[in-house]
């Protein structure tokens, strides 16, 4: 394997940050929605509703886990660049895989997530159906 220098990790920085910028906006999103719903359900407690609430639950869980990786993955990205400057070469390069593993996991949690977005989206096209 070549030697980790400094320009190696900071490749990942405007990656991650823009998937960071992706994740806060949609969270922020779930948080309308949450909103919206719970005044649809006061209204009205129907079962559409109330499967769109569970869908949602998890979709905010399964984004928070991609944020706390994603965050991290940035985290051992500063420490392996901390490392390089240090000179721990070999250290950096497991920290370095390790940020790597955190970001592929975040973008994995990230695939899940839009899956049940359809799924919330299925159901709301089938009570459109249904009227």
């Amino acid at each position: 394997m070549d030697e980790l220098n400094l320009t190696t990790p900071t490749l990942l920085f405007s990656a991650v940050s823009l998937i960071l910028l992706a994740y806060t906006n949609r969270f922020l999103s779930y948080a309308q929605l949450v909103r919206t719903l719970k005044e649809q359900y006061l209204q009205n407690h129907s079962e559409i509703t109330a499967a769109q609430i569970d869908n949602l639950r998890k979709r905010l869980y399964l984004t928070r886990s991609m944020q706390v990786l994603g965050i991290s993955s940035l985290f051992f990205c500063v420490v392996a660049m901390f490392l390089i400057y240090i000179g721990l070469h070999d250290l950096s390069a497991y920290i370095f895989g390790l940020a790597l593993l955190l970001l592929i996991a975040s973008l994995g949690i990230s695939i899940w997530e839009i899956h049940i977005s359809v799924k919330a989206l299925e159901i709301h096209l089938k009570d459109m159906e249904n009227k």
